[in-house]
């Protein structure tokens, strides 16, 4: 696989969707669960039942025309989803011209990024790809992940994200940190969690982490455990 995985950070970004049919409006709703700023979409035909629905958030703006090489200035992102070949590729140049990230849905070899199929649960997120090769294998995968995954990870976590800034904020070295971190994430803390056994958790929690954080212990484990 030649492609460099990666989590993109679009809080306040304008991103652009050509072609408003099904896959463009999967596309517009994945974009929409980002804190983007802005999400143009163009379509030369009339807003469906699906598009409607998803331009009732006040971001995303629709436009019924064909699309014009100006339409990617000023996107972070830009996905290219017209039933066109001539179109997406119209997109997917206009993108490379300016240096611009575009997905055409229909052609990973024109795309600048593929987009991996997802399994989140709580604070984690899991990215697959088979390198475009099989998006029915990558589903497949995503599925197993997701049935062998449940809810094992969740409370950890979340008390991971709950500990870290305390932890940080000791200041101490980060080889310290590195070795804190690594003795909760193998010690018995997760199960307990799941099992929402609040004394086991608290009794590692005080074995585990520095005196000084043992007041914030409670805090930690509020609605965890």
């Amino acid at each position: 696989m030649h492609y460099y995985p990666v989590f993109l950070e679009l809080s306040g970004q304008s991103c652009l969707v050509v072609g408003a049919g099904a896959v463009g409006c999967r596309k517009i709703a994945s974009l929409l669960e980002c804190p983007i700023e802005r999400l143009r979409v163009v379509d030369l035909a009339e807003p469906d039942t699906n598009l409607q629905v998803l331009l009732e958030d006040e971001r995303v703006s629709f436009t019924k025309r064909s699309f014009t090489p100006s339409d990617v200035e000023g996107c972070a992102l830009v996905f290219a989803a017209t039933s066109s070949r001539q179109t997406n590729d119209a997109v997917a140049r206009a993108c490379a011209e300016r240096g611009i990230l575009c997905n055409c849905a229909d052609a990973p070899k024109d795309s600048s990024f593929i987009v991996p199929a997802l399994v989140e649960q709580g604070n984690i997120a899991i990215a697959l790809s088979t390198g475009g090769a099989s998006p029915a294998l990558a589903r497949k995968i995503r599925e197993d992940l997701e049935a062998w995954l449940g809810e094992r990870y969740t409370g950890i976590s979340e008390l991971l994200m709950r500990l870290r800034p305390l932890v940080l904020a000791l200041h101490h070295e980060t080889r310290q940190n590195t070795t804190l971190f690594r003795s909760i994430v193998d010690s018995p803390l997760s199960e307990a969690l799941q099992r929402r056994d609040r004394q086991t958790c608290e009794s590692l929690l005080r074995e585990l982490l520095p005196i000084e954080l043992h007041p914030h212990i409670m805090e930690l484990l509020h609605d965890l455990a």
